[in-house]
């Protein structure tokens, strides 16, 4: 396949670390640990981080810059120990046949799941004490309990979710080189619909544009909305109609939608679902995921997601005796559209009371607690011009008074 037909995520894949954006922390930590390595105690690197924000990316660029011999394997693939130690095994015993330096990355390590990849962490983890070569590992959550042995025998690295300006840039400069013609603000929100995932966004552009070579806002607000409720309808297929908790905890991984509102499209469509008997369990699942996030909030124990992650996906599909094979139209929460128009009224509360705060030289809190009692006095004609009320703030405070 000549360069023009090969993907863009391929075509324009950095050839040189620096031209990894947006991470320069976890850059400068990959180039000290190679510079480095025959002082370093722990011969491997865990690189993780969202997906699309360029941990492959980097390794491979390493690789391709200082003329590494590359071995790459992903563990989605080789989940069991015997699988693992037959390949890496091999390869940590074997010089390069081009006499070059080696380096082996091991990608997707949180994608060991199931019976078939028990042993596999503890038994990555004894080869990479025993490798004379560097190791990278990447995952998206380092911090699921089966990695345990790989944190512990590798130093861990954090690739940040890409700033919105670093993808638009990555990606205006992709559309100058395959002369596309784009609207700015199209180019921002198909940064801003990728979250941080850059191989998603370029995968996105060369959908929408490689052949009509234009970006248009419009074309990328109709494909957002039917992929977002494709994927999601297909997570809740796979925790609704299985019970098989591995297929289940997948659901959620690849979809565009944050934990909150997977928990909101679930409590939704389960009563639709299941039984009584098997109704009590789900919610019994569906409360502790709640608590969960709960703590996030409080505490900002970012770890809890993947407890959420898995209460609502397998959890919820192992909570049912048996197969539901009717057909559920499944919806959305009307509770989205409640919950924005309450956090409305609250923001129209507050911005009248920042401006009483401001000229009785008090507290926005007390400002908020008085606003009940002196609602009728805000709307007198002069009272409101010295506050400088809009039109709408005084229209909120007739209906409230």
């Amino acid at each position: 396949m000549g360069l023009m037909g090969l993907p863009w995520t391929i075509k324009y894949r950095p050839s040189k670390l620096d031209e990894i954006k947006g991470q320069q922390s976890a850059i400068l930590q990959i180039k000290n640990f190679l510079n480095k390595f025959e002082k370093q105690k722990k011969k491997a690197l865990l690189l993780h981080g969202p997906p699309g924000c360029g941990k492959t990316a980097a390794v491979c660029a390493v690789a391709e810059e200082n003329d590494y011999e590359l071995l790459e394997i992903n563990a989605s693939d080789k989940r069991s120990k015997q699988a693992i130690e037959e390949i890496l095994g091999n390869y940590l015993k074997q010089q390069s046949l081009f006499f070059k330096k080696k380096i082996i990355l091991i990608d997707e390590i949180d994608g060991l799941s199931g019976r078939e990849d028990r042993g596999g962490p503890s038994a990555i983890a004894a080869l990479i004490k025993k490798s004379s070569f560097p190791i990278f590992l990447t995952a998206n959550d380092a911090w699921q309990q089966k990695l345990k042995p790989l944190r512990t025998a590798s130093t861990l690295v954090q690739f940040d979710p890409l700033n919105i300006d670093v993808a638009v840039s990555v990606l205006e400069n992709v559309c100058k080189k395959e002369k596309i013609k784009f609207d700015e603000s199209a180019l921002r929100s198909l940064a801003r619909k990728a979250d941080g995932d850059l191989r998603g966004a370029l995968n996105d552009l060369e959908t929408l544009s490689r052949y009509s070579k234009k970006l248009e806002k419009g074309n990328i607000e109709e494909v957002a909305e039917r992929e977002k409720k494709e994927s999601i309808l297909k997570a809740l297929v796979k925790v609704f109609k299985n019970s098989d908790i591995n297929i289940a905890r997948t659901a959620f991984n690849n979809i565009n939608e944050d934990l909150d509102e997977c928990i909101l499209w679930v409590d939704e469509n389960l009563p639709k679902e299941y039984t009584i008997e098997d109704l009590d369990r789900a919610y019994n699942m569906l409360s502790k995921a709640d608590v969960y996030r709960g703590r996030i909030r409080r505490w900002q124990h970012w770890r809890f997601l993947v407890y959420i992650n898995d209460l609502i996906s397998a959890g919820i599909a192992s909570a049912k005796d048996e197969h539901y094979k009717q057909f559920i139209s499944y919806k959305r929460s009307n509770r989205i559209l409640q919950i924005w128009i309450a956090k409305q009224r609250w923001a129209k509360k507050r911005a009248i009371a920042e401006k009483l705060a401001k000229k009785t030289h008090t507290s926005t809190k007390v400002a908020i607690q008085n606003i009940p009692y002196l609602g009728k006095v805000l709307m007198q004609p002069d009272i409101a011009k010295e506050l400088d009320l809009e039109e709408d703030e005084i229209e909120w405070l007739k209906n409230k008074i």
